[in-house]
Order: C-alpha cells, then sequence, then structure tokens
C-alpha cells in the first residue's frame, strides 16, 4: 500500500487518477461518434411523441372548446396532465409563430 502523503503515494495517484480521466474521454468520444452515425443514419430518434399530430391537433381544439376539464382530456387520451399543457402550449407557441410571419410579410409589402 501507497500513503498518499508522500511524493510516489502522490505520484502514483496522480498517474490513477489520469489514466481514469482518460477513460472517461474515450467512453464520452465513442458515444458521440456513435450518435453521430446514428443520427446520418437516422436512427437517432429520441422518445417518442405519445400523441400522434392528429391526437394532439383534437386535444387542442377539444381544450379550447372548454368542454372538458384536463382530467377528462387526461383520461380520454391516456396521458398525463403536463402532456396536456405542454400540447397547448406548442399550439400557441405556432399560432404566434405563423401571426409573426404573416406581420412580417405584410409589412414588407
Amino acid at each position: 500500500m501507497h500513503d498518499p502523503t508522500d511524493p510516489v503515494g502522490r505520484l502514483l495517484f496522480n498517474v490513477l487518477a489520469m489514466v481514469a480521466e482518460f477513460e472517461a474521454d474515450l467512453i464520452r468520444l465513442r458515444t458521440r461518434e456513435g450518435m453521430r452515425v446514428a443520427r446520418a443514419k437516422g436512427r437517432l430518434r429520441g422518445k417518442q411523441p405519445k400523441l400522434n399530430p392528429r391526437q394532439e391537433a383534437h386535444l387542442v381544439t377539444l381544450y379550447r372548446a372548454g368542454e372538458h376539464s384536463v382530467s377528462e382530456l387526461e383520461d380520454l387520451f391516456g396521458i398525463t396532465r403536463s402532456t396536456v399543457y405542454r400540447a397547448v402550449q406548442r399550439d400557441t407557441r405556432r399560432q404566434h409563430a405563423g401571426a409573426t410571419v404573416r406581420n412580417a410579410s405584410c409589412e414588407r409589402l
């Protein structure tokens, strides 16, 4: 056993720490390379959405009509409350982005 307080012990522990850091860097490098290759092949997709675009549009329509509570929409679509609110938020952002683009094109005329 080496004493970490003497010079030889400190050298040994520093060398071991450098090797461990080098191995961690190699793992990160290989992971990034693998993800880049998968992305290029179209295989890196991440978590799949709970609702398809048609279902999400229907959910937002029902939410905006005000005839169903968020809890009812959760049960109806088999999703959580946060998913309902995220879908509504995405739709709101889409509407604002579309309005901004339309306003910008009208100003140029």
